[in-house]
């Protein structure tokens, strides 16, 4: 397909792209990194892109120039969630064309995509910052590992000696993001990023790749040197040396200037001023093909350079620990920052972190007298961490693993595989040291590991030996289907270890019970005959430490049952059989193997009341086995047809009861109903045939023809109909044509009265609801009451049974007033007389309450105790409202504001000691309102008090002595909300 040609195409460009880079005759070392993550298991025209892949680079592989050194890695082919799956499968050379092509075949994807750590991976392995190096990568996805493509390239670029890294996006056109970072990748190496998406793109591609120029010609380089700042020829004389990424490529050459061709690139030309011993340099860039010329200006004064080495960025933290300089000549001189002069020239500076033992490097050129700033990053090291456990353990034992370490957010312990980078169990450090982890089920070496959140960097590992973990098994040496037997065991009984049955070779279980039930335990077996094991199963990794084999032998039963029945009726079965935990007898269909109609457990005894089907047939009486729902004995048997009669009148009033005549079964819950003739399994009104014959059926409220039936209550199986004709009913009403709100008023009726029928008024838009009903039990006429609020309402005669409303009349509900007078203010928890006038509906109210409070009262009085009304006022002081209230609805239909005023504290006059278990006399100047009493109460202890008397036995009043000893208070409290109107304190000796 098109799509084979382009990507072969662009591999075989980009690695002859690759030749045409550097001024060598020799290629530079070159990898292909293959992306082999899970996404490349998509599909592109219904083929998996890893299917390409491995056909695309078979082909290329014969394309190749001979003389390019090719190797092979990949990523995300080894371990699922791993960002550390990266490998060198193919080292470059000059004969790995078959090898490459074996390796790609043998990958299978499967895991992440660390796009970036392995370019990275690839240029360290050819030596990039030694020698010029290229990476074709072939990548479907962004980069999955927290890295930045971006940052890696521009990194490589600057350490490397001519790296290039050109990448392939493979089906990204969906994928903006990923597309972004590969082409940064690609171009801040020098590279070219091409992509494969559509059928025509990848067309167009292959065309415009197969139609690339030849490499481009060299450009043409003339370089002299001048004095500064005038221009003359220096007088002394110059020997030159040209360089690129520090490698040197012509030189020295003495002469006043020289003539070169070059390939596009950054070169650095130094030349030496051979009478003074002095150095000077410039950097240049050329394209491909120009003519250039180069003027060195040989600069008066030294640069003066300032070097720093900072932790993570260049605008990071300086390091404080020692730091070792070099650079150029100058060597092992400590400090940071290190400042120092340099002439003009090319340089390599290397520091040394002396704690960390980490060394970094660059290349500087250095031009005229600027001050220079160089920073080399260096990365923060990992923390120290260290682990302390046993030496050997038991397979999936818990063992306690004392640790230190930086117990950052996700560090946990762990137990790997030697020599592999995952693991098999593991602890989060959160929980504190020592942290418990359960080792692995199987026993061989393995390592313990104190690793950080992010899963790859390991900073303590300890070796451990992990022994099997013994277990033993008995048990019969056979069994009966279906039994349960006692397995006795020995093992190590971890949560939740497992005895399990099980067919020999699989690696599933039939039946299990925990060890944490004990020893022995119950076990059921299999219902199936046949050799089977008994397992010790650990949990952890369904690992069986211990077996043996227990064959089960079938099991058998009998069953006695008439060879004919009546449908539904009850019919006695007598059986025989192992009576396992919920096995069952049951009536089924002969070719339903798994069903049934009707069952009864065995437990339920030998001789069982079984129920027949309603259909007539030929059916089958099964033992059925509980577990599988294995059949271990069947008889046949015949179901006939049963009968039923009907007899009741040819029509009825709608919503009248009429008297049903039946014969029939009379099984458990039959009933007779009537329904509509097009609803086969519905109903409108029934009756149980346990209520007997004839049946008082109610009629449906809706005139129309229906269908009288017998119906079985098992399947709602219909023996006998008759059809009936409902005829409409009536009914009338007389209603006033006004009538004031919250009034009750007579209603003069005529209707059917059924039972519950009521006369109700409603809002006329309301079909199904009401605001006040009377029963129509109540007689002719009636009283009902109307709704508080004025307005339009529908008087109506409701028949109960489905609300249907057979007659209405309008009616207009006019307003209702009231008046009160009320003080402008009272104190708190007085009773104030209301004046008021009004309709005094029954259980009419006048209330006080909170003016946010629109529905409720704080205190109230019926109106019919008369006007005025005696009303208690709120204990709390504020502004309150008195309201006239209809009871019927809560409506308020008058207001008016009162101030609560709030009381003096009442003052005692009263003894300041008093005798243990004696009296006081005491006077006081409280309100005395209805309840008020005085107390005794611990002083500082407001939750309750001791002994008390109430005002409303005069004042002065006696008031008796606590009997323990102590500091009391004398205390006033008004009963209503038992709130302190005043304290005195009295001691009790």
């Amino acid at each position: 397909m098109a799509f084979h040609r382009f990507l072969s195409a662009s591999l075989v460009s980009l690695c002859a792209a690759t030749g045409a880079a550097v001024a060598q005759d020799a290629a530079p070392d070159t990898i292909l990194v293959l992306d082999a993550s899970g996404s490349m298991w998509g599909q592109i025209d219904g083929i998996n892109k890893i299917v390409i892949a491995r056909e695309v680079i078979a082909n290329v592989m014969q394309d190749l120039p001979p003389s390019l050194e090719l190797g092979l890695m990949a990523y995300g082919h080894n371990r699922r969630g791993d960002c550390s799956d990266i490998e060198m499968l193919i080292a470059p050379g000059p004969d790995t064309r078959g090898a490459i092509v074996d390796a790609v075949n043998a990958i299978n994807p499967r895991g992440r995509t660390p796009m970036s750590d392995a370019v990275v991976a690839a240029a360290e392995a050819m030596r990039h910052t030694e020698n010029e190096a290229t990476v074709i990568l072939v990548s479907d996805g962004i980069e999955t590992c927290d890295a930045d493509p971006c940052a890696v390239a521009a990194s490589l670029e600057t350490a490397g000696i001519g790296f290039t890294a050109h990448v392939i996006g493979f089906d990204v056109a969906s994928e903006p993001a990923a597309r972004a970072q590969m082409q940064c990748l690609a171009e801040n190496t020098g590279g070219v990023f091409l992509t494969a998406d559509t059928a025509e793109e990848l067309a167009a591609a292959l065309t415009q790749v197969a139609a690339a120029a030849p490499p481009p010609a060299p450009a043409n380089v003339t370089v002299t040197a001048v004095l500064a700042p005038n221009g003359a020829p220096p007088v002394s004389p110059l020997s030159w040396t040209l360089s690129s990424n520090g490698v040197a490529l012509l030189g020295p050459v003495a002469a006043p200037g020289f003539v070169v061709e070059l390939p596009a690139g950054d070169y650095v030309v130094d030349v030496l001023r051979e009478n003074q011993g002095t150095n000077h340099a410039t950097a240049f860039s050329i394209r491909a093909g120009e003519t250039r010329e180069v003027v060195l200006e040989l600069p008066a004064l030294l640069t003066p350079v300032t070097f720093e080495a900072r932790l993570d960025t260049v605008d990071g933290p300086l390091i404080e620990d020692p730091v070792l300089w070099s650079v150029g000549e100058i060597s092992d001189t400590a400090g940071n920052p290190f400042a120092t002069d340099l002439e003009a020239g090319a340089y390599s500076v290397e520091a040394y972190w002396t704690a960390a033992e980490q060394s970094q490097t660059s290349q500087i050129a250095l031009l005229g007298s600027d001050p220079r700033t160089v920073v080399l990053v260096f990365e923060t090291p990992l923390p120290s961490a260290s682990l302390i456990a046993p030496e050997t353990g038991v397979a999936g034992d818990t063992i306690e693993v004392a640790w230190q370490g930086p117990n950052a957010n996700g560090d946990f312990i762990a137990a790997g595989d030697l020599g592999e980078d995952t693991y098999r169990t593991w602890e989060t450090t959160a929980g504190g040291s020592p942290a418990l982890l359960r080792l692995p089920s199987q026993p061989g070496m393995y390592e313990l590991r104190y690793i950080l959140a992010d899963g790859r960097d390991v900073l303590a590992r300890q070796t451990i030996t992990v022994t099997p973990a013994v277990a033993t098994l008995e048990a019969p040496e056979t069994a009966i289907a279906g039994e349960t037997i006692g397995v006795t065991w020995q093992g190590p009984d971890y949560a939740p270890d497992y005895i399990a049955v099980s067919e020999p070779g699989s690696t599933t279980h039939v039946n299990m019970t925990l060890t944490r039930n004990g020893s022995p335990l119950d076990l059921v077996m299999p219902v199936d005959p046949g050799q089977y094991e008994l397992r010790y199963v650990m949990q952890q990794d369904r690992e069986v430490i211990a077996s043996r084999r227990i064959d089960v032998v079938a099991v058998s039963a009998t069953l006695e049952a008439p060879e004919t029945a009546i449908a539904g009726d009850t019919i006695p079965v007598t059986w025989t059989g192992p009576d396992y935990a919920n096995d069952f007898i049951s009536v089924a269909e002969p070719d339903d193997p798994r069903g049934y109609v009707n069952l009864r457990y065995t437990r339920d005894g030998a001789e069982l009341g079984l129920v027949m089907p309603t259909e007539p047939g030929l059916y089958e009486i099964r033992y059925v086995l509980s577990q599988d729902r294995q059949v271990i004995a069947a008889r046949m048997i015949e179901v006939t047809d049963v009968g039923a009669s009907l007899d009741a009148p040819e029509t009825a009033i709608s919503g009248s009861t009429i008297d049903v005549v039946w014969s029939g079964p009379d099984y458990a819950n039959d009933f007779i109903s009537v329904a509509n003739p097009d609803d086969p399994r519905g109903y409108v009104n029934y009756r149980y045939t346990r209520d007997g014959t004839p049946a008082a059926v109610q009629m449906p409220t809706d005139p129309g023809m229906y269908e009288l039936r017998y119906v079985l209550n098992q399947d709602r199986e219909i023996i006998a109909t008759r059809r009936i004709e409902v005829t409409a009913v009536g009914a009338s009403l007389s209603v006033p044509a006004t009538a004031p709100a919250g009034s009750e008023i007579e209603i003069t009726w005529t209707g059917p009265d059924y039972q519950n029928d009521f006369i109700s008024v409603a809002e006329p838009e309301d079909d199904r609801g009401y605001i006040n009903y009377t029963y129509t039990r109540e007689g002719a006429p009636l009283m009902l009451r109307l709704p508080s609020t004025p307005g339009t309402y529908e008087v109506r005669y409701v028949v109960n049974q489905d609300r249907s409303i057979i007659a209405s009349q309008e009616i207009t509900v006019t307003p209702v007033t009231a008046s009160l007078i009320v003080p402008a203010e009272a104190p708190a928890g007085a009773t104030i007389d209301i004046e008021w006038t009004g309709p005094d509906y029954q259980n009419d109210f006048i209330s006080v309450a909170r003016l946010d409070d629109a529905r409720g009262y704080v205190n109230y009085r019926y109106t019919r105790e008369g006007s005025p009304a005696a009303l208690l006022m709120p204990a709390t002081p504020g502004t309150y409202e008195v309201r006239y209230v209809i009871n019927s609805d809560r409506t308020t239909i008058a207001v008016g504001r009162i101030t609560v005023t709030e009381l003096p504290d009442v003052q005692f006059d009263a003894p300041r000691v008093a005798t243990a278990g004696g009296t006081i006399t005491m006077r006081h100047d409280g309100p005395d309102y209805g309840n008020d009493f005085v107390a005794f109460g611990l002083m500082g202890d407001d939750s309750g008090y001791d002994t008390y008397a109430y005002t409303r036995t005069g004042n002065p009043l006696t008031l008796r002595v606590p009997d323990t000893p102590g500091t009391y208070e004398l205390r006033y409290y008004m009963r209503q909300s038992n709130q302190i109107l005043g304290r005195q304190e009295i001691t009790v000796e």
